[in-house]
């Protein structure tokens, strides 16, 4: 997901592409760019109607502080849909430092999470709480019930990684007063409404790489 995504209207329909390669470097790239994949006219846009940039997504979770990061072993275009056999999911505290529940039990990964969904959980503005967030998740990732040996089990119940990443949430929520989710609850409000957005945004990436183009069915599209 290295390339920019833009879009814009034209013959009434919203049109994505990627934003135009240096003409010196590809400049038959830089020519396809000027028509419009609809008309095939020579596009000229007002200053209301320019091109803009989409915003891509996928983020780097080392630098999103105090967050829920899911990932893919697969790369993030498997983010698209939410699969539990696919995803990996992991909390940052405020250093970037990613704690996630594996096979050999809580890992603190310093990079790896390059590209994945990031849910920013903390509010930036809050410097107690985001204090508080990295002293007890260094405590609770310690806790024997996250051991390597416990994986299995945990596995069997629906839980792994989520179970980890939630029961922390759940934890943090009850010390700033508030009532735990159930994971129905959390998938529901925090995870499925950015899902929606990241797999919209990979089929036009998708569509782009395929066809040069993508052309919304409708106004509610990115």
């Amino acid at each position: 997901m290295e390339r920019t995504v833009i879009k814009y209207r034209h013959c009434g329909r919203n049109i994505h592409r990627f934003s135009a390669p240096d003409a010196s470097c590809s400049p038959r790239a830089d020519d396809s760019q000027r028509s419009c994949p609809i008309c095939h006219h020579t596009l000229a846009f007002g200053l209301l109607d320019a091109p803009v940039a989409l915003t891509c997504p996928i983020r780097n979770g080392h630098t999103v502080p105090c967050a829920f990061l899911i990932g893919s072993m697969h790369g993030p275009s498997h983010l698209g849909e939410w699969h539990d056999t696919e995803i990996h999911v992991g909390l940052s505290n405020s250093e970037g430092l990613v704690y996630n529940y594996t096979l050999s039990g809580v890992r603190r990964d310093v990079r790896g999470w390059e590209q994945c969904v990031c849910i920013q959980l903390c509010p930036p503005w809050r410097d107690e709480l985001r204090e508080s967030w990295d002293r007890e998740l260094e405590q609770f990732s310690a806790l024997p019930e996250w051991v390597s040996e416990r994986f299995d089990e945990e596995r069997e119940f629906g839980s792994c990684c989520y179970g980890f990443a939630l029961t922390f949430i759940n934890h943090m929520r009850s010390l700033d007063g508030k009532a735990s989710l159930s994971r129905d609850q959390f998938t529901g409000s925090h995870i499925l409404p950015r899902m929606k957005t990241v797999s919209l945004y990979i089929n036009i990436y998708h569509a782009i790489l395929q066809h040069g183009f993508y052309i919304a069915n409708t106004d509610h599209d990115m």
